[in-house]
């Protein structure tokens, strides 16, 4: 049973920075492919950003691209998205999602809150 729970969300100003994080437990961590996933409010969700199972690839969408960063540390288990000059319509519930490569089968998180005021 795979387990992806988030965390580090909160308030922050336009212009401001917040590194939200990412664990999965419970299957070796370096199976999966794992992507940051987003939902503003009243908005269907939508990616956000993706980093393979050994780290060698990652993507953005082009609303992010140049201000978040995903990187992973197999150590401890853990996806980070450092989000940085965060603008009001980055304001949503961002959710991870674990997938594993050789079936596609994923797991989603629970989500944790961002929000920027302006």
């Amino acid at each position: 049973q795979v387990q992806v729970d988030e965390s580090g969300g909160g308030l922050v100003q336009a212009g401001g920075s917040l590194r939200i994080s990412c664990v999965v437990s419970g299957r070796p961590f370096f199976n999966y492919d794992i992507a940051w996933y987003r939902q503003p409010p009243g908005k269907e969700r939508e990616w956000v950003a993706a980093i393979s199972w050994n780290g060698r690839w990652t993507q953005y969408a082009d609303s992010v691209k140049g201000r978040f960063t995903i990187s992973r540390d197999d150590a401890e288990k853990t996806v980070y998205l450092q989000m940085n000059s965060l603008k009001p319509e980055d304001t949503a519930v961002y959710y991870c999602n674990a997938q594993r490569p050789s079936d596609s089968q994923d797991w989603w998180g629970q989500g944790t809150q961002v929000t920027v005021s302006s």
